[in-house]
């Protein structure tokens, strides 16, 4: 049975939310949280600029060790893909519940994946849960996208999606080939690391519904991405924050830009050089939040660990190599004991 949607609780008329979404004093967000911090934007076009390349990757460079997120302006993805994409998931999420519920995943995760229609559940021990519902769904590589698992409506779903897949990809090649060269390595090395031609894309689309007490939920709890890369395209209304200085910080929205989460496996490749950004999302008041996160990871059964280039006497290993598979068993064993504790 699949469980109560948070889009239907927020359509209920509640003056006050429900009390398995109302978060611990400690967790709630403070009111000076609110206020918006601008990350680091980059011109991804000037990668293609000789005598801007070498700025631009350092740029990038210290983005990722000093934040763990920044934003890219000019990536190249057209706003009117940028738009459909957008409207497309506006409509599914705009469709009466018995129309999106054959799209539920009732089955939860199999071969250590999660596809479909579902609600946050990423719960405390006490049954407490995130304010927001989400769909996911393979895209990328081709062989591992089954159609059957995407929304069939609206009906230009498919076709859009499909090419914002590829734009994402040409865009996670150029950040990828920066990270290399940043590093001090061949061009060719981060990606590969990841899989090469069988780096893997996730797409989720979050709806966080308007909540009438955003000061006592959060759309998804603090925590940092398992992926290596996750290149994320939220609507305009604000709500990512990150933890920078031991503070809550709002991302200023900028307009036509894509934001770049570094995650967990890249984290891990870097040998700690690069930051795995933890962060968590915020609910509005009266306004609809949603955002399209693709998770760049890699095949579950590769290996990934620090990269034996920037392992030595002075920089030993960080991290312990093991498969993508057995690291996202092991990050879901460690939330649960935490939460539990």
């Amino acid at each position: 049975m699949a469980p109560a949607r948070v889009q239907a609780v927020a359509q209920s008329g509640f003056q006050s939310i429900p009390s398995e979404f109302v978060r611990p004093v400690y967790e709630r967000p403070a009111r000076e949280t609110f206020n918006e911090f601008e990350i680091p934007l980059i011109d991804l076009s000037s990668l293609q600029v000789d005598e801007l390349r070498e700025k631009t990757v350092a740029e990038i460079g210290r983005a990722s060790q000093e934040w763990g997120i920044f934003q890219v302006v000019n990536h190249g993805i057209p706003d009117e893909l940028v738009q459909r994409l957008q409207a497309a998931g506006r409509e599914f999420f705009d469709l009466p519940l018995e129309e999106k519920e054959p799209y539920a995943n009732l089955d939860g995760v199999t071969d250590d994946r999660f596809e479909g229609y579902g609600t946050q559940l990423k719960c405390t021990s006490d049954g407490r849960q995130g304010w927001s519902d989400f769909y996911f769904h393979m895209v990328w590589p081709p062989s591992l996208i089954d159609f059957n698992k995407w929304p069939k409506h609206p009906p230009f779903y498919r076709e859009v999606t499909e090419e914002y897949g590829r734009q994402v990809l040409g865009v996670v090649d150029k950040l990828l080939s920066a990270f290399s060269i940043n590093l001090g390595l061949e061009e060719s090395t981060v990606r590969n690391a990841l899989g090469g031609e069988n780096l893997e894309m996730e797409l989720k689309i979050n709806y966080y519904p308007a909540c009438p007490q955003p000061d006592m939920a959060l759309g998804v709890l603090p925590h940092t991405d398992m992926s290596a890369l996750t290149v994320l395209k939220p609507n305009d209304v604000p709500g990512l924050q990150i933890l920078r200085n031991n503070e809550w910080v709002t991302a200023k929205h900028v307009p036509d830009t894509l934001i770049i989460h570094i995650g967990d496996q890249l984290q891990t490749l870097s040998n700690g050089r690069y930051k795995s950004v933890l962060h968590r999302t915020l609910v509005s008041k009266d306004k609809v939040r949603m955002s399209w996160p693709v998770f760049c990871i890699p095949p579950l059964d590769l290996v990934v660990g620090p990269l034996n280039q920037l392992i030595d006497e002075n920089h030993p290993p960080l991290f312990d190599a093991m498969t993508y598979r057995e690291f996202k068993q092991r990050k879901k064993t460690k939330a649960m004991k935490q939460q539990s504790s």
